[in-house]
């Protein structure tokens, strides 16, 4: 079981969570973090899942919420930590990112998710809308869920 909570940005959680970002999902595209596209991350929501380790807490997975529209956040830069791949994180970090999208008051939570995660986010109840496009140089899907369930 992880301990979720908000980042903030410019701290040091922060600093590891660009780092597990850069190792997992830019490194192996020959990617790096500008400056300037960092910037635009400090309005967003920073989600960090904890997972205790001796007297410390070490950053296992996360994500960011950028809000889309009023009613709209999209999902982006989720990351779970090479070592810990496959157990359940990612399910936990998305569950934890739906609930602080709701509590925010979003309805639905988009994604461009890469080609080769598209099972993961369908079996947590998302979409695909549209067709395949490429983005980073991999082929992409947007995806979505609509997080309130209209009565």
């Amino acid at each position: 079981m992880l301990d979720f909570r908000i980042i903030e940005y410019g701290s040091c959680d922060y600093h590891d969570m660009v780092a597990l970002r850069d190792e997992v999902l830019r490194k192996p595209l020959g990617l790096t973090f500008s400056t300037e596209y960092l910037q635009q991350e400090m309005n967003d929501i920073l989600v960090g899942g904890f997972q205790q380790l001796n007297e410390k807490q070490l950053l296992a997975g996360c994500c960011i919420l950028s809000p889309f529209s009023e009613n709209t956040v999209q999902l982006r830069q989720m990351a779970v930590s090479p070592s810990l791949q496959g157990k359940g994180i990612g399910r936990e970090i998305i569950q934890f990112a739906e609930t602080t999208a709701v509590n925010n008051g979003f309805g639905i939570l988009t994604m461009h998710a890469r080609k080769e995660a598209i099972g993961f986010y369908r079996k947590l109840g998302y979409e695909i809308c549209g067709e395949e496009f490429t983005e980073v140089g991999i082929p992409h899907y947007e995806m979505r869920k609509n997080l309130i369930k209209s009565i």
